[in-house]
């Protein structure tokens, strides 16, 4: 492939780092990178365009080949607006633009925070009759789709653009200098955080700052079998007593609740860590020549309960319900949704490809990721992210709780009895 998928873009999302946004080539607009022009420099011009399209992807410089792709593929002349690279900025522009009902953008790309806060807001148009038909739907992720993008009168609102797992990483080297074989279900995993953990080395690592930790809380959660908007349920409380025990324990380090992934990936090739969850391909284990079977590499997700579990993120395609152009904006759509829609995709930005069909046919068999994720898919319950309206408000509390139990300032108790608290306040 020309170029490695971005594994952080999720998380970056979550903290307002830099996105790309801006850009001006062929048929498109610059927004600029802090987003400060108006709505009213970017309007197409009446019967220029047959839609406006609002995304991230423009400074990628395999964009201007991709928006030539769709143009010829669809017969469609597209006006591409850059979404701003501050993603607080962003999420307001696109508020203002969907909640006023502004006809100038047809199409918008959203992250899973925006999804959650739009879906049900009536501002989507509904597509399960025109784009995410019974026979396309089926070959997405089925929880991702019912999590994150279907309204509660059970439309779905969005087209994903991709798949990327929270991915289970281990250092292979670490392994076999223990001797261990498997790290199938949690007595395989405790014995390797165990064997791991010492001397400066430490058996899982996690990105804790506040605003991140929420992935991982809610993949310990998922493992055992709990529910992360119930917290009176008993697996919830085991999961994050079993997080504070590792850090009791001595297999994870307690200042990593300041560490965001910037921080965490160097350490894991530096070998300081045996395993832990990550975004993305591996990109930053490919740069310091860590990447490999015989050193970092995925790894199938421990079981702990009944079954395996795995979040999966995407940013998807919206339509805009004010649009006046929505035959022009499901053709689109169907394009994107289509086996050739994604395998441009995934040629030109490396997106894998979120329908399971597609990524068979179109990844090469050469490309790392793709046995795992294809395993990942079978093998595993696929979910989106539990996210509420207030997206933003709900993931940084609940990381603050979180350092503070790991820190003993609160009881376990008082730790879940706070978190029911705050699902209860955000789920508005």
């Amino acid at each position: 492939m020309k170029k490695k998928f971005l594994s952080a873009v999720l998380a970056v999302t979550m903290i307002g780092s830099l996105l790309t946004g801006c850009g001006g080539s062929k048929g498109t607009e610059s927004s600029g990178n802090t987003g400060t022009e108006t709505m009213e420099t970017q309007k197409k011009k009446d019967g220029a365009y047959d839609l406006t399209l609002y995304t991230i992807n423009t400074t990628d410089p395999d964009f201007p080949d991709w928006l030539a792709n769709v143009e010829a593929a669809t017969g469609l002349k597209i006006n591409v607006i850059a979404a701003p690279t501050d993603s607080d900025t962003r999420q307001q522009k696109i508020t203002t633009i969907l909640s006023t009902s502004d006809a100038s953008v047809d199409i918008l790309e959203i992250n899973d925070e925006m999804s959650a806060s739009f879906k049900n807001s009536g501002w989507l148009e509904g597509l399960n009759d025109t784009v995410m038909t019974e026979d396309i739907r089926g070959e997405f992720p089925q929880g991702y789709v019912r999590d994150m993008i279907t309204d509660k009168s059970g439309q779905i609102v969005g087209v994903p653009g991709y798949s990327g797992y929270l991915a289970f990483w281990v250092n292979q080297q670490i392994m076999d200098e223990l001797g261990i074989t498997s790290l199938d279900n949690k007595e395989d995993f405790k014995a390797y955080m165990k064997a791991a953990s010492g001397n400066g080395r430490y058996g899982y690592g996690g990105s804790w700052e506040k605003t991140y930790v929420f992935n991982e809380i809610a993949q310990f959660v998922n493992m055992f079998g709990g529910d992360y908007l119930d917290w009176t349920n008993p697996a919830n409380k085991e999961a994050v007593q079993f997080l504070h025990d590792m850090v009791k324990d001595g297999y994870t380090p307690i200042d990593q609740i300041a560490d965001k992934y910037e921080q965490m990936n160097p350490k894991f090739n530096d070998g300081k860590y045996g395993c832990l969850f990550m975004w993305g391909l591996g990109t930053d284990y490919d740069k310091a020549g860590m990447l490999g079977d015989d050193k970092i590499h995925m790894a199938m997700v421990p079981q702990f309960s009944d079954q395996r579990y795995i979040f999966t993120d995407s940013w998807s395609y919206v339509l805009n319900k004010a649009s006046k152009n929505k035959e022009a904006a499901i053709t689109f759509l169907n394009y994107m949704a289509s086996e050739e829609g994604m395998k441009a995709s995934y040629e030109a930005f490396d997106r894998y490809p979120a329908r399971k069909d597609v990524a068979e046919k179109v990844v090469p068999d050469t490309n790392p990721s793709k046995e795992m994720y294809s395993r990942y898919a079978d093998e595993c319950v696929v979910k989106g992210r539990p996210m509420l309206p207030q997206t933003m408000e709900f993931i940084s509390a609940m990381g603050t709780i979180f350092q503070t139990y790991m820190k003993d300032e609160i009881t376990v108790d008082e730790f879940c009895t706070k978190a029911q608290e705050h699902v209860n306040t955000y789920n508005k």
